[in-house]
């Protein structure tokens, strides 16, 4: 299961609205799948951190492993965009919710998020654990 960045850093910056639930889910999830991030998520979730290393053992203490996306994922990810660049989609660059959402589409992965919007609009096949 891919881990979406908006649930990790509910627990990096202690959310007072979002903490629990992602503690909750990230805790019945890893029951039922193998913890995951890819690049982009790593790369997005750094924000909140001064240094490699802080970011490496906060991901290490929650025991999440992070894989490569792969080649058909990207192309997916540039075509996906494209969808959303004709439908009126003001970003110039393609959007993070698209590598993850094409990995998560091409691998089989479920994605745990607090943000389904593109991810049913793009890749509506991807099984999604959202809050209810």
């Amino acid at each position: 299961m891919l881990v979406d960045t908006n649930v990790l850093v509910d627990l990096v910056e202690d959310d007072p609205d979002w903490a629990d639930w992602s503690i909750g889910q990230l805790r019945a999830q890893s029951k039922l799948h193998l913890l995951m991030i890819n690049c982009v998520i790593y790369a997005e979730l750094s924000v909140a951190f001064s240094n490699i290393e802080a970011l490496d053992r906060v991901l290490d203490g929650m025991q999440l492993k992070i894989v490569e996306i792969p080649k058909p994922a990207l192309f997916l990810a540039g075509k996906a965009f494209s969808r959303y660049r004709r439908r009126g989609g003001v970003k110039n660059n393609v959007l993070g919710d698209f590598f993850i959402g094409a990995h998560a589409a091409v691998s089989g992965f479920p994605v745990l998020t607090r943000d389904p919007r593109r991810y049913k609009s793009y890749f509506p096949g991807v099984r999604l654990v959202i809050p209810p």
